[in-house]
């Protein structure tokens, strides 16, 4: 968890000068103090702290869940239908900077009600139809509620991008309270993820000339259907070999 810019913000105003006018400075800073509730930004501090903590717990809580359903999945079928997990944190200044884009209050509400994608899992599977197999098992869960789901595998984005992403809610259990927080989930393949997290270095190259732009977006999207088509074919052999 990102904690390290909720200290307190630079002065706001004129510099202080360096130039040994203590009076100034003085001046300043009074004005600082007596323009600033410490108490209040202190409160702030801890809250933000707390929520984010929070975010962390139903992130845990969402992994454990997935860990448990590979470990199932091995013992069953022998072979885990999950590659590898990863987990995001959304850092305060990019909550901030949503809130701002979507012209929404910057205050705590909006942050929970407004932001599902603050604490980010993403599972990296081996084969299409493990995705939807562990959707449906998470989904299954009495203690999951689904909020979104959006299928970008079904449903290409016109850049070619495919993943099942969905934004649940789970509950978290703390020492006096039961809360219920919002979990983005990504599933998708090795082909997937090795295409996105190479469309994401390529695409926001900055100052590119707009023709070039315009190619190695068309490149991309070619190389999306390549890795779709990879997918498929993988899949069918995987089939044959369970299949005899």
């Amino acid at each position: 968890m990102d904690t390290k810019n909720t200290s307190m913000p630079p002065l706001r105003g004129k510099i202080i000068p360096t130039n040994g006018d203590s009076s100034a400075m003085a001046r300043q800073i009074a004005d600082f103090l007596e323009n600033t509730d410490f108490s209040q930004m202190q409160e702030s501090v801890e809250k933000l702290k707390s929520l984010m903590s929070c975010y962390q717990c139903a992130l845990l809580e969402v992994e454990t869940k997935f860990r448990v359903l590979n470990e199932q999945f091995s013992l069953r079928h022998e072979r885990n239908p999950i590659d590898s997990i990863k987990t995001r944190m959304k850092s305060p200044e990019s909550i901030r900077e949503k809130l701002v884009r979507k012209n929404l209050p910057i205050n705590f509400h909006s942050v929970e009600s407004e932001i599902s994608d603050i604490a980010g899992i993403r599972v990296i599977c081996a084969f299409v139809d493990d995705i939807y197999m562990l959707a449906d098992c998470l989904l299954q869960q009495d203690d999951i509620t689904l909020i979104e789901r959006q299928d970008y595998i079904a449903h290409p984005k016109e850049s070619g991008y495919r993943s099942l992403h969905l934004v649940v809610e789970v509950p978290i259990f703390l020492q006096d309270e039961k809360k219920f927080m919002k979990v983005e989930v990504q599933l998708r393949t090795i082909a997937m993820e090795f295409w996105a997290n190479l469309e994401h270095k390529l695409r926001y190259k900055k100052n590119l000339p707009e023709n070039l732009a315009t190619l190695i977006a068309a490149e991309l999207t070619e190389c999306a259907e390549m890795s779709a088509q990879l997918d498929v074919k993988m899949q069918k052999v995987r089939d044959v070999i369970e299949n005899g």
